[in-house]
């Protein structure tokens, strides 16, 4: 059996670490809490030696940077101590302790001294500007005042958890089409730069005319080989100037328009956007926040300037008492299946799980359809690479047998 590396802590509150033998992650957490300790981290031995190798090592490669995923594990780790019984702020002593970073270690010790001098633990939180969202602030303060803070805390780590999973199931989907990308840009810049002018002086050397396909590609060949960097720091410069543009709020709204409405891209990202205000809207809803505070609440972390203009006139027909599914449905930006399980939600008045139900729903069809849109995408690209590259072998064949009086 394996070999865990835990931490824990002790009934009285110290920290505790060690290595016990387990079949499985869930058993020796077992193992942990039938010792009467509360379980904290079990890593596989060899995880943990990574992992704190990642985290003590050189300076060239440690890291020093806040990230949502630091949150997200704090997050539950604070669950789990408030869970067990532990007073906030000695918590907190204990986090600082486990704290994967410097940059961490100093978050929640600002935390901590601002809980010890008597405010609560959402304007703890909130006075870190940049660091939690406004989501993340008004769940805290929403379980505060139901008195259910650490389950508040648990539902925040598995809604970041989700959130992170669908994000890096996108990314790791879209890494091997941008590998293919690369190589192919690669392989045809080498051949125009560095293959293609060396027959230029063959063909020259002749005196015979060669086929107009062959002198483009040649031309092409040289331009690349002399206007390389002219030409590096021209596609610089548009990239510059388009993600500058891109910050305008017009453009932005017209970028996030077609990224849900494209005849290509849009059902796609329309079921992302759809997912991540389902599972954030039905979140705030479960722990106590009213509709509008969490449509308003939603409406400022849609990272869509075109849904977020709809949902805010859903929460102006809200407070006209018109619900939630008719003016969603009246805008005409929301998916129809989405759209009508939300009134089946308020017409049973189970809104928050069939909003979680949604969110189930299309993160679900979001991975099935990056999964075709993959097992497509690849061919293509290997296709549209082989003749790219098998377009310019053949102009030079080409003039290689006119040179020679070759039939073609």
């Amino acid at each position: 059996m394996p070999f865990f590396q835990y931490k824990a802590v002790t009934p009285s509150g110290e920290v505790q670490e060690g290595v016990l033998e387990a079949s499985s992650t869930a058993m020796a957490v077992a193992r942990l809490q039938e010792m009467g300790f509360i379980p904290i981290r079990a890593e596989e031995t060899g995880v943990a030696k990574a992992a704190s190798a990642v985290a003590t090592g050189a300076p060239l490669f440690q890291r020093n940077r806040l990230t949502q995923d630091d949150i997200g594990v704090v997050t539950r780790e604070l669950a789990t101590l408030l869970k067990a019984g532990l007073p906030l702020d000695r918590a907190f002593e204990i986090l600082i302790n486990l704290a994967s970073s410097p940059k961490v270690a100093d978050l929640l010790g600002k935390i901590r001294n601002d809980v010890r001098g008597g405010a609560a633990l959402s304007k703890a939180i909130e006075a870190q500007r940049g660091v939690f969202s406004r989501f993340y602030v008004n769940m805290i303060r929403a379980g505060e005042a139901g008195g259910s803070l650490p389950t508040v805390l648990l539902r925040l780590a598995e809604y970041m958890e989700r959130a992170k999973a669908l994000r890096d199931n996108i990314t790791a989907s879209l890494t091997y089409p941008a590998f293919l990308a690369v190589i192919a840009v690669i392989a045809v810049v080498v051949l125009l730069g560095a293959v293609v002018p060396r027959f230029k002086p063959i063909f020259a050397g002749t005196g015979k005319a060669i086929p107009m396909v062959t002198q483009a590609v040649l031309l092409a060949g040289d331009v690349m080989k002399n206007y390389w960097f002219p030409m590096l720091l021209a596609g610089a410069a548009i990239v510059y100037l388009l993600a500058r543009r891109s910050r305008d709020p017009e453009v932005r709204y017209r970028i996030d328009r077609w990224m849900v409405t494209g005849p290509i891209v849009g059902s796609l990202f329309s079921r992302v956007e759809m997912a991540r205000f389902s599972r954030t809207l039905g979140t705030l809803l479960a722990n106590g926040v009213t509709l509008v505070a969490a449509l308003n609440i939603v409406r400022d972390t849609m990272g869509n300037a075109y849904l977020a203009e709809a949902i805010g006139g859903v929460a102006r027909e809200l407070k006209e008492g018109r619900g939630l599914g008719r003016p969603m449905m009246e805008t005409g930006r929301f998916p129809m299946l989405a759209v009508h399980m939300i009134q089946v939600g308020e017409e049973t008045g189970r809104l928050d799980d069939m909003l979680m139900q949604v969110a189930e729903t299309y993160d679900h069809e979001v991975e099935v359809a990056i999964r075709k849109s993959l097992a497509l995408l690849q061919p293509v690209m290997i296709v549209a690479m082989a003749l790219v590259i098998g377009f310019i072998i053949i102009a030079i064949l080409m003039a290689m047998m006119s040179v020679y009086d070759l039939p073609i």
